[in-house]
Protein backbone atom coordinates (compact mmCIF):
# COMPACT_ATOMS: atom_id res chain seq x y z
CA UNK A 1 0.00 0.00 0.00
CA UNK A 2 2.80 2.45 0.88
CA UNK A 3 4.52 1.74 -2.39
CA UNK A 4 1.29 2.34 -4.30
CA UNK A 5 0.67 5.70 -2.58
CA UNK A 6 4.26 6.76 -3.20
CA UNK A 7 3.92 5.92 -6.85
CA UNK A 8 0.68 7.86 -7.11
CA UNK A 9 2.22 10.90 -5.37
CA UNK A 10 5.19 10.75 -7.73
CA UNK A 11 2.91 10.77 -10.76
CA UNK A 12 0.88 13.59 -9.16
CA UNK A 13 4.00 15.71 -8.66
CA UNK A 14 5.13 15.15 -12.26
CA UNK A 15 1.70 16.20 -13.43
CA UNK A 16 1.95 19.40 -11.42
CA UNK A 17 5.29 20.16 -12.95
CA UNK A 18 3.92 19.54 -16.42
CA UNK A 19 0.86 21.77 -15.82
CA UNK A 20 2.94 24.35 -13.93
CA UNK A 21 0.19 24.71 -11.29
CA UNK A 22 0.54 27.34 -8.54
CA UNK A 23 2.39 26.34 -5.39
CA UNK A 24 -0.76 26.43 -3.32
CA UNK A 25 -2.01 23.18 -4.73
CA UNK A 26 -4.78 22.07 -7.00
CA UNK A 27 -7.39 24.39 -5.57
CA UNK A 28 -5.13 27.43 -5.07
CA UNK A 29 -6.00 30.63 -6.85
CA UNK A 30 -3.47 33.11 -8.08
CA UNK A 31 -3.53 36.77 -7.19
CA UNK A 32 -3.09 39.63 -9.54
CA UNK A 33 0.71 39.42 -9.28
CA UNK A 34 0.73 35.69 -9.86
CA UNK A 35 1.08 34.82 -6.16
CA UNK A 36 -1.01 32.12 -4.58
CA UNK A 37 -4.17 33.12 -2.79
CA UNK A 38 -4.67 32.28 0.82
CA UNK A 39 -7.24 30.02 2.39
CA UNK A 40 -9.98 32.39 1.34
CA UNK A 41 -9.24 31.51 -2.27
CA UNK A 42 -9.61 27.71 -1.73
CA UNK A 43 -12.61 26.18 -3.44
CA UNK A 44 -15.04 24.23 -1.35
CA UNK A 45 -17.91 21.91 -2.14
CA UNK A 46 -18.46 18.87 -4.43
CA UNK A 47 -17.56 20.82 -7.55
CA UNK A 48 -14.08 21.45 -6.22
CA UNK A 49 -13.63 17.77 -5.35
CA UNK A 50 -14.63 16.65 -8.86
CA UNK A 51 -12.34 19.22 -10.43
CA UNK A 52 -9.46 18.03 -8.25
CA UNK A 53 -10.10 14.39 -9.26
CA UNK A 54 -10.09 15.33 -12.97
CA UNK A 55 -6.83 17.21 -12.63
CA UNK A 56 -5.31 14.27 -10.71
CA UNK A 57 -6.25 11.82 -13.49
CA UNK A 58 -4.82 14.17 -16.07
CA UNK A 59 -1.62 14.42 -14.08
CA UNK A 60 -1.36 10.65 -13.87
CA UNK A 61 -1.78 10.31 -17.62
CA UNK A 62 0.82 12.95 -18.27
CA UNK A 63 3.16 11.30 -15.82
CA UNK A 64 2.96 8.01 -17.73
CA UNK A 65 3.53 9.88 -20.96
CA UNK A 66 6.60 11.56 -19.49
CA UNK A 67 7.99 8.14 -18.51
CA UNK A 68 7.86 6.83 -22.11
CA UNK A 69 11.08 7.46 -23.99
CA UNK A 70 11.30 8.17 -27.71
CA UNK A 71 12.08 5.18 -29.95
CA UNK A 72 15.40 6.64 -30.96
CA UNK A 73 16.49 6.53 -27.30
CA UNK A 74 15.65 2.83 -26.71
CA UNK A 75 18.52 0.80 -25.30
CA UNK A 76 19.37 -2.45 -27.16
CA UNK A 77 22.37 -4.75 -27.42
CA UNK A 78 23.11 -3.60 -30.96
CA UNK A 79 23.31 0.04 -29.80
CA UNK A 80 25.65 -0.71 -26.91
CA UNK A 81 29.28 0.41 -27.17
CA UNK A 82 31.72 -2.37 -28.14
CA UNK A 83 33.47 -2.11 -24.76
CA UNK A 84 30.29 -3.06 -22.91
CA UNK A 85 29.49 -5.88 -25.35
CA UNK A 86 32.99 -7.31 -24.98
CA UNK A 87 32.56 -7.21 -21.21
CA UNK A 88 29.29 -9.16 -21.55
CA UNK A 89 30.83 -11.64 -24.00
CA UNK A 90 33.71 -12.29 -21.59
CA UNK A 91 31.28 -14.07 -19.24
CA UNK A 92 30.10 -16.54 -21.93
CA UNK A 93 31.41 -20.06 -22.40
CA UNK A 94 32.86 -21.29 -25.70
CA UNK A 95 29.64 -22.83 -27.04
CA UNK A 96 27.52 -19.75 -26.26
CA UNK A 97 30.19 -17.44 -27.65
CA UNK A 98 30.25 -19.30 -30.97
CA UNK A 99 26.46 -19.15 -31.18
CA UNK A 100 26.54 -15.42 -30.39
CA UNK A 101 28.89 -14.88 -33.32
CA UNK A 102 26.18 -16.17 -35.65
CA UNK A 103 23.70 -13.38 -34.78
CA UNK A 104 25.03 -10.68 -37.11
CA UNK A 105 28.22 -9.31 -38.62
CA UNK A 106 29.02 -7.03 -35.69
CA UNK A 107 28.61 -9.79 -33.12
CA UNK A 108 30.74 -12.09 -35.26
CA UNK A 109 33.71 -9.71 -35.20
CA UNK A 110 33.30 -8.94 -31.49
CA UNK A 111 32.99 -12.65 -30.65
CA UNK A 112 36.39 -13.23 -32.30
CA UNK A 113 38.13 -11.12 -29.66
CA UNK A 114 41.53 -12.65 -28.92
CA UNK A 115 41.55 -11.69 -25.24
CA UNK A 116 38.29 -13.55 -24.58
CA UNK A 117 39.38 -16.67 -26.48
CA UNK A 118 42.84 -16.58 -24.93
CA UNK A 119 41.23 -16.74 -21.49
CA UNK A 120 39.01 -19.65 -22.60
CA UNK A 121 42.02 -21.42 -24.15
CA UNK A 122 44.24 -21.07 -21.08
CA UNK A 123 41.42 -22.09 -18.74
CA UNK A 124 40.71 -25.26 -20.73
CA UNK A 125 44.26 -26.36 -21.52
CA UNK A 126 46.41 -24.90 -18.75
CA UNK A 127 48.38 -27.52 -16.75
CA UNK A 128 46.42 -28.76 -13.74
CA UNK A 129 48.53 -28.87 -10.53
CA UNK A 130 47.73 -29.97 -7.02
CA UNK A 131 50.03 -27.47 -5.29
CA UNK A 132 49.47 -23.73 -5.05
CA UNK A 133 52.71 -22.69 -6.74
CA UNK A 134 53.16 -22.52 -10.50
CA UNK A 135 56.40 -23.32 -12.24
CA UNK A 136 58.23 -20.12 -13.13
CA UNK A 137 58.88 -21.33 -16.68
CA UNK A 138 55.20 -22.08 -17.23
CA UNK A 139 54.21 -18.75 -15.69
CA UNK A 140 56.66 -16.93 -17.98
CA UNK A 141 55.34 -18.78 -21.03
CA UNK A 142 51.75 -17.83 -20.22
CA UNK A 143 52.70 -14.21 -19.67
CA UNK A 144 54.57 -14.09 -22.97
CA UNK A 145 51.55 -15.53 -24.75
CA UNK A 146 49.28 -12.92 -23.17
CA UNK A 147 51.62 -10.16 -24.35
CA UNK A 148 51.38 -11.44 -27.92
CA UNK A 149 47.58 -11.59 -27.95
CA UNK A 150 47.30 -8.16 -29.55
CA UNK A 151 49.79 -9.13 -32.27
CA UNK A 152 47.62 -12.00 -33.55
CA UNK A 153 44.91 -11.51 -36.14
CA UNK A 154 41.31 -11.49 -34.96
CA UNK A 155 40.01 -14.98 -34.28
CA UNK A 156 43.46 -16.55 -33.91
CA UNK A 157 42.86 -17.95 -30.42
CA UNK A 158 39.38 -19.11 -31.38
CA UNK A 159 40.93 -21.18 -34.17
CA UNK A 160 43.59 -22.48 -31.79
CA UNK A 161 40.96 -23.52 -29.26
CA UNK A 162 38.83 -25.33 -31.86
CA UNK A 163 41.92 -27.03 -33.31
CA UNK A 164 42.92 -28.26 -29.86
CA UNK A 165 39.39 -29.53 -29.25
CA UNK A 166 39.41 -31.40 -32.57
CA UNK A 167 42.77 -32.92 -31.65
CA UNK A 168 41.26 -34.27 -28.43
CA UNK A 169 38.42 -35.83 -30.47
CA UNK A 170 41.00 -37.49 -32.74
CA UNK A 171 42.77 -38.87 -29.67
CA UNK A 172 39.53 -40.42 -28.43
CA UNK A 173 38.87 -41.95 -31.86
CA UNK A 174 42.40 -43.35 -32.00
CA UNK A 175 41.75 -45.25 -28.79
CA UNK A 176 38.44 -46.59 -30.12
CA UNK A 177 39.92 -47.71 -33.46
CA UNK A 178 43.22 -49.11 -32.17
CA UNK A 179 42.66 -52.91 -31.80
CA UNK A 180 42.05 -54.67 -35.15
CA UNK A 181 40.14 -57.91 -35.67
CA UNK A 182 42.47 -60.37 -37.47
CA UNK A 183 39.52 -62.07 -39.17
CA UNK A 184 37.93 -58.97 -40.68
CA UNK A 185 40.89 -56.56 -40.78
CA UNK A 186 38.61 -53.89 -39.30
CA UNK A 187 38.80 -52.20 -35.87
CA UNK A 188 37.19 -54.35 -33.19
CA UNK A 189 35.26 -51.44 -31.68
CA UNK A 190 33.86 -50.01 -34.94
CA UNK A 191 30.45 -51.49 -34.26
CA UNK A 192 30.59 -50.14 -30.73
CA UNK A 193 31.67 -46.72 -32.00
CA UNK A 194 28.66 -46.56 -34.33
CA UNK A 195 26.19 -47.94 -31.82
CA UNK A 196 23.44 -45.83 -30.25
CA UNK A 197 25.16 -45.58 -26.87
CA UNK A 198 28.41 -44.20 -28.28
CA UNK A 199 26.59 -41.92 -30.72
CA UNK A 200 24.58 -40.57 -27.82
CA UNK A 201 27.78 -39.69 -25.96
CA UNK A 202 29.73 -38.38 -28.95
CA UNK A 203 26.74 -36.80 -30.67
CA UNK A 204 27.63 -38.55 -33.95
CA UNK A 205 24.84 -38.49 -36.51
CA UNK A 206 24.47 -38.27 -40.27
CA UNK A 207 22.70 -35.67 -42.37
CA UNK A 208 21.93 -35.20 -46.03
CA UNK A 209 22.07 -31.70 -47.49
CA UNK A 210 19.72 -31.33 -50.46
CA UNK A 211 20.99 -28.52 -52.68
CA UNK A 212 18.48 -26.73 -54.89
CA UNK A 213 19.28 -25.25 -58.28
CA UNK A 214 18.74 -21.73 -56.90
CA UNK A 215 21.37 -22.26 -54.19
CA UNK A 216 18.99 -23.01 -51.32
CA UNK A 217 19.89 -25.92 -49.03
CA UNK A 218 17.70 -28.33 -47.04
CA UNK A 219 19.32 -30.22 -44.17
CA UNK A 220 17.73 -33.47 -42.94
CA UNK A 221 18.96 -35.57 -40.03
CA UNK A 222 18.79 -39.34 -40.22
CA UNK A 223 15.58 -41.05 -39.14
CA UNK A 224 16.93 -44.54 -38.48
CA UNK A 225 20.28 -46.36 -38.32
CA UNK A 226 20.93 -50.11 -38.60
CA UNK A 227 24.39 -51.46 -37.73
CA UNK A 228 25.41 -54.75 -39.37
CA UNK A 229 28.52 -56.95 -39.22
CA UNK A 230 30.61 -54.83 -41.60
CA UNK A 231 28.39 -51.91 -42.63
CA UNK A 232 25.79 -49.43 -41.46
CA UNK A 233 22.50 -48.52 -43.15
CA UNK A 234 21.21 -44.97 -42.61
CA UNK A 235 17.65 -44.00 -43.54
CA UNK A 236 15.91 -40.66 -44.12
CA UNK A 237 12.19 -40.29 -44.69
CA UNK A 238 9.40 -37.84 -43.85
CA UNK A 239 6.69 -35.61 -45.27
CA UNK A 240 8.64 -32.38 -45.80
CA UNK A 241 10.75 -33.28 -48.83
CA UNK A 242 11.41 -30.45 -51.30
CA UNK A 243 10.29 -30.96 -54.88
CA UNK A 244 12.65 -33.17 -56.86
CA UNK A 245 12.53 -30.91 -59.92
CA UNK A 246 14.15 -28.04 -57.99
CA UNK A 247 17.03 -30.17 -56.57
CA UNK A 248 20.45 -30.51 -58.18
CA UNK A 249 22.72 -32.36 -55.76
CA UNK A 250 22.90 -34.19 -52.42
CA UNK A 251 25.74 -34.14 -49.87
CA UNK A 252 26.15 -36.87 -47.26
CA UNK A 253 27.89 -35.68 -44.08
CA UNK A 254 28.74 -36.96 -40.65
CA UNK A 255 27.99 -34.47 -37.87
CA UNK A 256 29.53 -34.19 -34.39
CA UNK A 257 29.53 -31.43 -31.75
CA UNK A 258 32.54 -29.13 -31.96
CA UNK A 259 33.05 -29.52 -28.22
CA UNK A 260 32.57 -33.01 -26.80
CA UNK A 261 31.54 -33.22 -23.15
CA UNK A 262 31.14 -36.76 -21.84
CA UNK A 263 29.47 -35.57 -18.65
CA UNK A 264 26.27 -34.60 -20.47
CA UNK A 265 24.39 -35.42 -23.64
CA UNK A 266 25.33 -33.20 -26.60
CA UNK A 267 22.94 -30.46 -27.63
CA UNK A 268 21.69 -30.26 -31.21
CA UNK A 269 21.47 -26.47 -30.94
CA UNK A 270 25.18 -25.97 -30.30
CA UNK A 271 27.96 -25.59 -32.89
CA UNK A 272 28.50 -28.81 -34.84
CA UNK A 273 31.24 -30.07 -37.13
CA UNK A 274 30.27 -31.33 -40.61
CA UNK A 275 32.45 -33.96 -42.27
CA UNK A 276 31.69 -34.53 -45.95
CA UNK A 277 31.48 -38.23 -46.86
CA UNK A 278 30.23 -38.17 -50.47
CA UNK A 279 28.59 -35.96 -53.08
CA UNK A 280 25.81 -37.13 -55.42
CA UNK A 281 24.29 -35.65 -58.56
CA UNK A 282 20.52 -36.01 -58.48
CA UNK A 283 20.29 -35.53 -62.24
CA UNK A 284 21.56 -39.12 -62.50
CA UNK A 285 18.18 -40.52 -61.40
CA UNK A 286 17.54 -42.05 -64.79
CA UNK A 287 16.55 -45.43 -66.19
CA UNK A 288 20.20 -46.50 -66.22
CA UNK A 289 20.48 -46.15 -62.44
CA UNK A 290 17.08 -47.68 -61.59
CA UNK A 291 17.56 -51.12 -60.05
CA UNK A 292 14.05 -52.13 -58.96
CA UNK A 293 10.42 -51.21 -58.29
CA UNK A 294 7.18 -52.36 -56.74
CA UNK A 295 3.59 -51.11 -56.85
CA UNK A 296 4.43 -47.89 -54.93
CA UNK A 297 8.02 -46.83 -55.54
CA UNK A 298 11.00 -47.03 -57.84
CA UNK A 299 14.54 -47.20 -56.43
CA UNK A 300 17.72 -45.75 -57.95
CA UNK A 301 21.32 -46.54 -57.00
CA UNK A 302 23.94 -43.77 -56.98
CA UNK A 303 27.60 -44.63 -56.35
CA UNK A 304 28.85 -44.95 -53.67
CA UNK A 305 26.16 -46.87 -51.81
CA UNK A 306 23.22 -44.43 -52.00
CA UNK A 307 19.68 -45.63 -52.64
CA UNK A 308 16.98 -43.10 -53.60
CA UNK A 309 13.30 -44.09 -53.55
CA UNK A 310 10.75 -42.16 -55.62
CA UNK A 311 6.97 -42.44 -55.46
CA UNK A 312 5.70 -43.87 -58.72
CA UNK A 313 2.71 -41.55 -59.04
CA UNK A 314 4.15 -38.19 -58.01
CA UNK A 315 7.81 -38.83 -59.01
CA UNK A 316 8.84 -37.20 -55.72
CA UNK A 317 11.21 -38.33 -52.98
CA UNK A 318 9.96 -41.09 -50.70
CA UNK A 319 13.15 -41.98 -48.82
CA UNK A 320 16.94 -41.90 -49.04
CA UNK A 321 19.09 -44.80 -47.82
CA UNK A 322 22.88 -44.69 -47.42
CA UNK A 323 24.91 -47.90 -47.08
CA UNK A 324 28.40 -47.31 -45.70
CA UNK A 325 31.14 -49.86 -45.10
CA UNK A 326 32.94 -49.88 -41.74
CA UNK A 327 36.35 -49.32 -43.34
CA UNK A 328 37.46 -45.81 -42.22
CA UNK A 329 33.81 -44.90 -41.65
CA UNK A 330 34.37 -43.31 -38.23
CA UNK A 331 37.20 -41.20 -39.61
CA UNK A 332 35.17 -40.20 -42.67
CA UNK A 333 32.23 -39.21 -40.45
CA UNK A 334 34.26 -37.07 -38.04
CA UNK A 335 37.63 -35.92 -39.41
CA UNK A 336 36.72 -34.35 -42.74
CA UNK A 337 35.40 -30.84 -43.32
CA UNK A 338 32.15 -29.48 -44.71
CA UNK A 339 33.66 -29.18 -48.21
CA UNK A 340 36.56 -31.66 -48.29
CA UNK A 341 36.20 -35.37 -47.39
CA UNK A 342 38.57 -37.14 -45.03
CA UNK A 343 41.76 -38.08 -46.87
CA UNK A 344 42.84 -41.68 -46.36
CA UNK A 345 46.35 -42.12 -44.97
CA UNK A 346 48.95 -42.97 -47.64
CA UNK A 347 49.65 -46.68 -48.10
CA UNK A 348 53.26 -47.82 -48.08
CA UNK A 349 53.71 -51.06 -50.06
CA UNK A 350 55.65 -53.91 -48.50
CA UNK A 351 58.12 -55.13 -51.10
CA UNK A 352 58.46 -58.86 -51.75
CA UNK A 353 60.56 -60.77 -54.28
CA UNK A 354 57.90 -63.44 -54.84
CA UNK A 355 57.34 -63.83 -58.63
CA UNK A 356 53.58 -63.57 -58.18
CA UNK A 357 53.54 -61.13 -55.31
CA UNK A 358 50.14 -59.49 -54.90
CA UNK A 359 48.28 -62.33 -56.60
CA UNK A 360 47.84 -64.72 -53.67
CA UNK A 361 46.84 -64.88 -50.00
CA UNK A 362 43.57 -62.94 -50.33
CA UNK A 363 40.66 -63.36 -47.92
CA UNK A 364 37.09 -62.41 -48.81
CA UNK A 365 34.10 -61.82 -46.55
CA UNK A 366 30.79 -61.16 -48.32
CA UNK A 367 27.32 -60.45 -46.90
CA UNK A 368 24.00 -60.04 -48.68
CA UNK A 369 21.27 -58.65 -46.44
CA UNK A 370 18.32 -56.29 -46.03
CA UNK A 371 16.11 -55.22 -43.15
CA UNK A 372 18.19 -57.16 -40.62
CA UNK A 373 17.86 -60.44 -42.58
CA UNK A 374 21.07 -61.98 -43.96
CA UNK A 375 20.65 -64.01 -47.14
CA UNK A 376 24.37 -64.79 -47.40
CA UNK A 377 27.25 -64.58 -44.94
CA UNK A 378 30.43 -66.27 -46.14
CA UNK A 379 34.20 -66.09 -45.66
CA UNK A 380 36.66 -67.44 -48.25
CA UNK A 381 40.38 -67.79 -47.48
CA UNK A 382 43.59 -68.44 -49.40
CA UNK A 383 42.32 -66.98 -52.66
CA UNK A 384 44.90 -66.67 -55.44
CA UNK A 385 45.31 -66.15 -59.16
CA UNK A 386 48.01 -66.37 -61.86
CA UNK A 387 49.67 -63.85 -64.12
CA UNK A 388 47.84 -65.48 -66.99
CA UNK A 389 44.54 -64.35 -65.47
CA UNK A 390 45.38 -60.68 -66.10
CA UNK A 391 43.28 -59.40 -68.98
CA UNK A 392 41.96 -55.97 -70.08
CA UNK A 393 43.38 -54.26 -67.02
CA UNK A 394 41.79 -56.65 -64.52
CA UNK A 395 43.06 -59.57 -62.44
CA UNK A 396 40.51 -62.39 -62.26
CA UNK A 397 40.06 -63.90 -58.79
CA UNK A 398 37.72 -66.93 -58.76
CA UNK A 399 35.95 -67.52 -55.43
CA UNK A 400 33.19 -70.04 -56.31
CA UNK A 401 33.66 -72.25 -59.40
CA UNK A 402 30.74 -73.15 -61.61
CA UNK A 403 31.90 -76.73 -62.16
CA UNK A 404 32.55 -77.52 -58.49
CA UNK A 405 29.19 -78.36 -56.89
CA UNK A 406 30.69 -78.54 -53.40
CA UNK A 407 31.44 -74.81 -53.46
CA UNK A 408 27.89 -73.72 -54.36
CA UNK A 409 25.98 -71.84 -51.65
CA UNK A 410 22.25 -71.19 -51.12
CA UNK A 411 20.66 -67.84 -50.33
CA UNK A 412 18.67 -68.13 -47.10
CA UNK A 413 15.15 -66.68 -47.01
CA UNK A 414 13.13 -64.69 -49.52
CA UNK A 415 15.53 -62.46 -51.41
CA UNK A 416 14.43 -58.79 -51.40
CA UNK A 417 15.19 -55.24 -50.25
CA UNK A 418 13.03 -53.83 -47.46
CA UNK A 419 12.05 -50.16 -47.43
CA UNK A 420 9.81 -47.97 -45.30
CA UNK A 421 8.56 -44.44 -44.84
CA UNK A 422 6.40 -42.78 -42.18
CA UNK A 423 3.29 -43.97 -44.07
CA UNK A 424 4.10 -47.12 -46.08
CA UNK A 425 6.61 -49.95 -46.14
CA UNK A 426 7.37 -52.75 -48.56
CA UNK A 427 9.92 -55.12 -50.07
CA UNK A 428 11.35 -55.01 -53.59
CA UNK A 429 12.13 -58.46 -54.92
CA UNK A 430 15.46 -59.33 -56.54
CA UNK A 431 17.33 -56.52 -54.71
CA UNK A 432 19.49 -56.45 -51.57
CA UNK A 433 22.55 -54.86 -49.97
CA UNK A 434 25.96 -56.42 -50.70
CA UNK A 435 28.91 -55.90 -48.33
CA UNK A 436 32.36 -56.95 -49.57
CA UNK A 437 35.57 -56.93 -47.51
CA UNK A 438 38.69 -58.17 -49.33
CA UNK A 439 41.90 -58.48 -47.29
CA UNK A 440 45.41 -58.82 -48.68
CA UNK A 441 47.90 -61.44 -47.56
CA UNK A 442 48.85 -59.28 -44.56
CA UNK A 443 45.24 -59.06 -43.35
CA UNK A 444 44.79 -55.38 -44.32
CA UNK A 445 41.61 -54.18 -46.09
CA UNK A 446 42.38 -54.05 -49.81
CA UNK A 447 38.91 -53.41 -51.29
CA UNK A 448 35.75 -52.66 -49.29
CA UNK A 449 32.29 -51.49 -50.25
CA UNK A 450 28.62 -51.64 -49.26
CA UNK A 451 26.10 -51.05 -52.02
CA UNK A 452 22.59 -51.94 -53.23
CA UNK A 453 22.59 -54.60 -55.96
CA UNK A 454 19.90 -56.19 -58.09
CA UNK A 455 19.44 -59.66 -59.54
CA UNK A 456 18.74 -59.84 -63.28
CA UNK A 457 17.81 -62.73 -65.53
CA UNK A 458 20.67 -64.12 -67.64
CA UNK A 459 18.94 -66.90 -69.62
CA UNK A 460 19.00 -70.69 -69.12
CA UNK A 461 22.01 -72.35 -67.54
CA UNK A 462 24.44 -74.46 -69.57
CA UNK A 463 25.33 -76.61 -66.59
CA UNK A 464 24.29 -80.25 -66.66
CA UNK A 465 23.13 -80.32 -63.05
CA UNK A 466 20.72 -77.39 -63.20
CA UNK A 467 17.46 -76.99 -65.06
CA UNK A 468 16.22 -73.78 -63.47
CA UNK A 469 16.37 -70.16 -64.51
CA UNK A 470 19.76 -68.45 -64.11
CA UNK A 471 20.34 -64.96 -62.75
CA UNK A 472 23.32 -62.67 -62.23
CA UNK A 473 24.33 -59.90 -59.82
CA UNK A 474 26.96 -57.35 -60.93
CA UNK A 475 28.76 -54.54 -59.18
CA UNK A 476 31.37 -52.15 -60.65
CA UNK A 477 33.41 -49.29 -59.19
CA UNK A 478 36.82 -47.70 -59.80
CA UNK A 479 38.73 -50.48 -58.01
CA UNK A 480 37.10 -53.63 -59.31
CA UNK A 481 34.06 -55.67 -60.31
CA UNK A 482 31.98 -58.45 -58.77
CA UNK A 483 30.08 -60.99 -60.85
CA UNK A 484 27.71 -63.50 -59.20
CA UNK A 485 25.72 -66.19 -61.02
CA UNK A 486 22.71 -67.85 -59.39
CA UNK A 487 20.26 -70.59 -60.28
CA UNK A 488 16.66 -70.86 -59.12
CA UNK A 489 15.84 -74.36 -57.88
CA UNK A 490 12.10 -74.98 -58.23
CA UNK A 491 11.99 -78.06 -56.01
CA UNK A 492 13.38 -76.26 -52.96
CA UNK A 493 12.31 -72.74 -54.03
CA UNK A 494 15.66 -71.14 -53.32
CA UNK A 495 18.55 -69.49 -55.12
CA UNK A 496 21.98 -71.14 -55.30
CA UNK A 497 25.19 -69.25 -56.01
CA UNK A 498 27.02 -71.29 -58.63
CA UNK A 499 29.73 -68.77 -59.52
CA UNK A 500 31.42 -65.86 -57.75
CA UNK A 501 34.28 -63.99 -59.43
CA UNK A 502 36.14 -60.81 -58.44
CA UNK A 503 37.90 -58.65 -61.02
CA UNK A 504 40.57 -56.46 -59.42
CA UNK A 505 42.05 -53.54 -61.33
CA UNK A 506 45.69 -54.10 -62.19
CA UNK A 507 46.47 -50.45 -61.40
CA UNK A 508 45.11 -50.95 -57.88
CA UNK A 509 47.29 -54.04 -57.32
CA UNK A 510 50.41 -52.29 -58.64
CA UNK A 511 49.79 -49.26 -56.44
CA UNK A 512 49.10 -51.38 -53.36
CA UNK A 513 51.96 -53.87 -53.67
CA UNK A 514 54.50 -51.82 -55.64
CA UNK A 515 54.41 -54.27 -58.55
CA UNK A 516 54.35 -53.65 -62.31
CA UNK A 517 51.85 -56.13 -63.76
Amino acid sequence: MATGRGRLLQLYWRGLQALRLPPGGVGAATGPDGEAAGPAGFRKGPGARSASRAVLNQCARRGKHCEQRPKDRLVSLERMPPEILLKIFSYLDAVTLLCTGCVNRRFYHLANDNFIWFRIYTTAFSPKRCNWKVNSAEKTAVSMKSLSVEDKEAGYWKKEFITKQRASVKAVLAQVLQPVNPDTGLPVKTKEALSFSFSRISGLCWVIILKAKNGQEYVMEHTDVSVHDSSVTILWYGKNWPQLAMLAALDLCGVTPVFMDRSKAPSKNGPRWHSLIAKYNLSNLTESTMIGWDSLIRIFCLHPGLLVGLWKREEELAFVMANLHFHHLVEKSTLGSATVPYELPPHTPLLDDHPEYGLHGYQLHVDMHSGGIFYLCGTFRNLFTKKGSIENGYVKLVVIRFKNNTEHLPLIGKFGLSWRTDVFDGCIKSCSIMDVTLLDEYGKPFWCFSSPVCMRSSGPSDGPNFLGQTYCVDYVDSEGKVHVELVWIKETEEYFIVSLVLYLRTAKINQWFGTAY
